[in-house]
């Protein structure tokens, strides 16, 4: 039975609390994970890009992936 179909024995439809809980969990996740890269996104790239433009330079791709390490180490 897929979880999302009504159980005849208990009566009750849609989702399991199991698979709510469940949907919950990986909708927090992915929320996390997004602020988390933006933050990162954001910091770095005020950090370590000077002159934007269409490529970035070897000192700024090499600042934005030590700062990039730091950020990750940081918050592990």
């Amino acid at each position: 039975m897929d979880p999302y179909s009504s159980s005849s024995q208990s009566g009750r439809s849609g989702p399991s609390p199991e698979v709510l809980m469940d949907q919950v969990k990986q909708q927090l996740a992915q929320a996390y994970a997004e602020e988390f890269f933006g933050t990162l996104r954001e910091k770095c790239f005020a950090k370590c890009v000077t002159k934007p433009g269409t490529s970035l330079s070897g000192s700024e791709s090499s600042c934005i992936s030590r700062c990039v390490e730091r950020y990750i180490e940081a918050t592990a």
